[in-house]
């Protein structure tokens, strides 16, 4: 089975899905051998590791350049982060067509525009222009199972949560039927939130678990009892490696090298194991 048939298969199954983000090739493979079955990419945790200041930082051909080294790297399906797809409808297009060429099963597309300081989104049309796009190449490149993730930041567009969770509901419904095959609604605090979408949204949705504001809120157990049909994890794991470098580099400041006792560092046998595909 393609990657792209196995992502889409995923997602429609009554199973939900987790999708721990990669950040590099030893992270992908590292959720493979931990028995995931699809990674996701985060523009984010690639402008984290490559210590730039904004997500907007990272460019889309390093972007793409990142995410096929971690197609490389793996078996399993992975979906990319295609951003705002870097322009209009038009550039989508070649975003999409770029992104293909390099192997991912599918990717996520979002309303935000990345470059503005203010937290702004496209308008209701614009967006559905580009998913629309999106979706006509992956039909001219004869792909029809490739996956489009229309994303809505609605949420941090203005202050009354409960008129943000509507505008999020209405565009998720928009970019359904505009050809996304789930949607996926960022900014999520509450389990009610989840709720909320899981209810009035028309298709699959995903959320972003493990997030700084939500992490305490709900379970991954809590979401799938409630049929969230993708869960993803945007930053958990550089955020747990950035921490552990940290706490590791103060061990050796102190000269406490008991710290690192065999049983608590990744085995050469191991890493052997890890860095056969």
């Amino acid at each position: 089975m393609n990657p792209r048939t196995e992502l889409k298969n995923l997602i429609i199954s009554d199973d939900t899905l987790i999708m721990p983000d990669a950040y590099d090739p030893i992270s992908a493979r590292i959720i493979e051998k931990s028995g995931f079955k699809a990674i996701q990419c985060s523009g984010y945790s690639y402008s984290i590791a490559a210590a730039r200041n904004q997500e907007i930082d990272i460019s889309l051909e390093e972007n793409i350049q990142l995410t096929a080294k971690i197609v490389d790297a793996t078996n399993l399906p992975v979906m990319a982060d295609a951003e705002d797809g870097y322009g209009d409808a038009v550039a989508v297009a070649r975003t999409v067509k770029k992104f293909m060429d390099a192997g991912v099963a599918g990717l996520n597309l979002e309303d935000q525009i990345l470059s503005s300081a203010s937290n702004s989104i496209v308008t209701e049309k614009e967006m559905c222009d580009k998913i629309q796009a999106a979706r006509e190449v992956s039909e001219n490149e004869n792909n029809p199972d490739f996956i489009i993730n229309g994303r809505t930041d609605a949420l941090k567009t203005m202050e009354n949560r409960e008129d943000a969770l509507n505008i999020a509901v209405e565009r998720s419904n928009l970019y359904l039927e505009a050809g996304a095959d789930l949607t996926f609604v960022t900014y999520v605090e509450t389990i009610d939130e989840v709720k909320t979408l899981k209810k009035e949204v028309k298709g699959p949705i995903s959320i972003a678990a493990g997030m700084p504001y939500n992490i305490n809120n709900f379970t991954i157990n809590d979401l799938i009892k409630i049929g969230v049909n993708r869960i993803s994890f945007p930053s958990l794991l550089i955020y747990s490696c950035i921490k552990a470098l940290e706490e590791s580099l103060n061990y050796l400041k102190k000269d406490d090298l008991q710290k690192f006792a065999p049983d608590k560092l990744y085995s050469p046998d191991k890493l052997n194991e890890l860095l056969k595909k």
